[in-house]
């Protein structure tokens, strides 16, 4: 585990508290080719910047999905849980702003999750099923997915919010199914039918979700 001397160390250097900070409010995932074009900046010097802050797991280095052939992009997006006082909205920031909608709205949990994965899905055009594993490890949960036929499980190896689910999982559980399902319809072309819950002490609670026959047919 990085400690927050380690992080404050990488943000010490002016240029790379920049960088992250772009990093911060592009919101969407960002290439080196758009870092070295802002910062007028050679390659290898906003690599170097780029690698200390993973390193410090203040931003995460992810391969772009790309439909043609060549090298694999890489991207970088916030990591999940870099906390606030970077300057960043933290886990529990995401999760108290949802609990706030619920007693202000009066509406239930799952259709709050539920608004909030229409508002995050990053990119309309993409793979469902991507997309949704995407966000999901936006969110911290380090999903993998098992694929077959039209059924789709994507696991949650993680629960970010451990505390607060042993104390409501109800509520919690429902804002992330409700978030899934959110994007999911954004998205066209995934069903997310369920939440199957596990001790989020362990985690591994799983998304089973069906792409309709058209979807998994291809047609």
């Amino acid at each position: 585990m990085t400690s927050l001397q380690q992080q404050a160390r990488a943000l010490g250097d002016p240029t790379r508290y920049n960088i992250f900070r772009y990093v911060v409010d592009a919101v969407r995932p960002v290439g080196v080719a758009e870092l070295t074009e802002h910062f007028a900046l050679n390659h290898n010097a906003i690599r170097q910047h780029l690698n200390k802050l993973v390193e410090a797991e203040l931003i995460n280095e992810q391969t772009a999905r790309s439909k043609t052939r060549g090298r694999p992009r890489l991207e970088y997006r916030v990591d999940p849980a870099t906390e606030s006082r970077w300057g960043v909205t933290g886990p529990y920031e995401r999760l108290s702003l949802l609990l706030s909608e619920i007693v202000r709205s009066g509406d239930t949990p799952l259709e709050v999750g539920r608004r909030a994965g229409r508002r995050e899905t990053s990119d309309p055009e993409a793979d469902a099923v991507a997309e949704l594993i995407a966000q999901m490890a936006v969110h911290g949960f380090e999903p993998t997915t098992c694929r077959e036929g039209s059924a789709v499980e994507i696991t949650l190896t993680r629960c970010p919010f451990v505390s607060t689910a042993m104390a409501d999982p109800e509520t919690v559980c429902s804002l992330h199914l409700g978030i899934a399902r959110g994007i999911a319809e954004t998205l066209g072309g995934l069903v997310v039918d369920e939440l199957v819950r596990h001790d989020p002490r362990v985690a591994g609670c799983r998304l089973r979700c069906h792409l309709p026959k058209e979807a998994a047919t291809g047609a």
